[in-house]
């Protein structure tokens, strides 16, 4: 019997939760991604350059790329999944708890990033495709 077939099985609650492996998944199909680590902590990098990392919660991932007015409209709208710490604050890096983030959130974010990184031609290849 599948899990989903069992009593009390809530497909939202699964639905938003995600995980590094979840992320890997969705960033190891675009071009020059590859794993790596960063503050010793599982990462995927593009060209040398981070991508993304997990932090060293285990449960939040180090989003480069979000501008901090962006940042605070979504910490304010969608605390639960969305924050940052004083370290973070001068930076545009918002921290996403991937317990509580679906991938419909953490997908357009972390495309956006592989393109302000990616070389012109990876990001036409991908075009192409």
């Amino acid at each position: 019997m599948d899990a989903r077939d069992k009593p009390g099985h809530d497909e939202e609650r699964e639905a938003a939760h995600m995980t590094f492996d979840d992320v890997r998944k969705i960033s190891l199909v675009w071009p020059e991604v590859e794993d790596g680590a960063s503050y010793g902590t599982p990462a995927l990098k593009l060209r040398k350059k981070l991508l993304v990392r997990l932090k060293e919660d285990g449960d939040s991932l180090v989003m480069p790329g979000v501008p901090p007015d962006e940042r605070d409209m979504l910490v304010e709208s969608q605390p639960k999944v969305f924050y940052f710490t004083d370290h973070y604050r001068d930076y545009p890096i918002a921290l996403i708890r991937l317990s509580k983030a679906k991938r419909a959130i953490v997908g357009p974010l972390l495309r956006r990033q592989w393109r302000a990184l990616a070389s012109k031609a990876a990001v036409r290849a991908l075009e192409k495709s």
